[in-house]
């Protein structure tokens, strides 16, 4: 007979309550309480409630090892960055994406493991912890087009992408949540046009990574459809540096440019720094607009014009879509996002720019 004592592995007793009184104060069956922990959304919200009330008052705590063992379950989702430590910290992106992914699971039981991998090349040890049955699934942020590993992983364990995979990692079953990166851009150019912007120029990302290619496809569209050129391009790598590097260079080929689409504010940042640095006044001689709509759009005196890619909210749907997955419930492999414009001072209109008067 129970005496609602818990047996750790091995036969030690721990006098925590179990999972059936769990049940029994809410008055449901156990099943019900399992699926309410393990975050399962096939549970109507009143019972959810029920229970959640049931665990506080009794001081529930799953034993996290028993339930691994029983259920094979390691209770541990893999979150792989194919990026080096200094892009993970400085790119508030990841920030605001960790914290979407944080939110939804802490209403279940599964632990979030943090793995950096070299884009191209992951480490041996990387591979083993990830293809060795140390974790349920695992979701993948900031990929390129030459993750060749990233595909073997989605053939070995449940994997969702946080960005449309492209390349050789792409697959007809992929599961991922994205933002319209190239409507995000027709927006940011059509802002800049309606400004009255005419020589309009970009820093694009990295030709490796689908959001880049994404973004400079809708610049370059969106000129198009305007009858003007899309020759004024300079590539970045998505940091401040690579900004600051790209806004020299675009004053030094095309010194009468009056308006540029920048593919995230990181570089959007550096654009600005290296204007001041001419001389070159925003929004007054050139209007901007970064995407990303981070703190840097925000951090200084001159507020950036950005693209809301709804980051953190992307994060907790992709969680949401790994652990519906993980329990066996019926998952839409995609889903995309719309984007807002966030208008600040750097786009606004210039009298120079709309020949208004000064």
């Amino acid at each position: 007979m129970s005496n609602g004592a818990e047996t750790e592995p091995g036969g030690t007793r721990t006098g925590r309550p179990t999972l059936e009184e769990v049940a029994h104060l809410a008055g449901v069956s156990r099943a019900t309480v399992s699926r309410v922990v393990n975050g399962s959304t096939r549970v109507r919200p009143d019972v959810v409630e029920l229970v959640q009330r049931a665990v506080t008052q009794l001081n529930y705590v799953p034993n996290r090892a028993a339930r691994s063992l029983a259920a094979q379950r390691t209770m541990s989702i893999a979150l792989v960055v194919p990026e080096d430590a200094h892009r993970f910290f400085s790119d508030p992106y990841f920030a605001d994406i960790v914290q979407g992914i944080d939110d939804r699971l802490e209403t279940s039981e599964y632990v979030l493991t943090l793995l950096l991998a070299h884009p191209r090349s992951p480490s041996d040890k990387t591979r083993r912890y990830l293809l060795g049955g140390n974790v349920d699934g695992a979701l993948v942020v900031s990929h390129h087009s030459g993750d060749h590993f990233l595909s073997e992983l989605a053939r070995s364990l449940p994997v969702v992408f946080g960005g449309r995979p492209m390349g050789p990692v792409a697959r007809a079953d992929d599961h991922y949540v994205d933002v319209d990166n190239h409507l995000g851009a027709v927006l940011a150019t059509r802002h800049l046009l309606e400004a009255g912007g005419r020589n309009v120029a970009t820093v694009a990302g990295p030709e490796d990574m689908p959001a880049a290619l994404d973004r400079e496809q809708g610049w370059r569209d969106t000129l198009r459809e305007a009858g003007l050129a899309s020759d004024r391009l300079i590539r970045g790598d998505f940091t401040e540096v690579s900004g600051v590097r790209a806004g020299l260079s675009l004053l030094d080929r095309w010194p009468d440019t009056d308006a540029v689409f920048v593919a995230n504010d990181l570089m959007a940042s550096g654009v600005m720094l290296a204007f001041a640095e001419r001389g070159v006044a925003v929004p007054d001689d050139v209007a901007l607009v970064g995407f990303d709509d981070s703190p840097y759009a925000v951090r200084g005196p001159l507020g950036l014009t950005t693209i809301d890619q709804r980051t953190r909210e992307m994060g907790g749907i992709a969680a949401d879509m790994l652990l519906r997955r993980l329990a066996g419930e019926p998952v839409e492999p995609t889903q995309v996002l719309a984007p807002r414009l966030v208008v600040r001072e750097s786009s606004l209109p210039a009298p120079s720019r709309t020949g208004g008067a000064g």
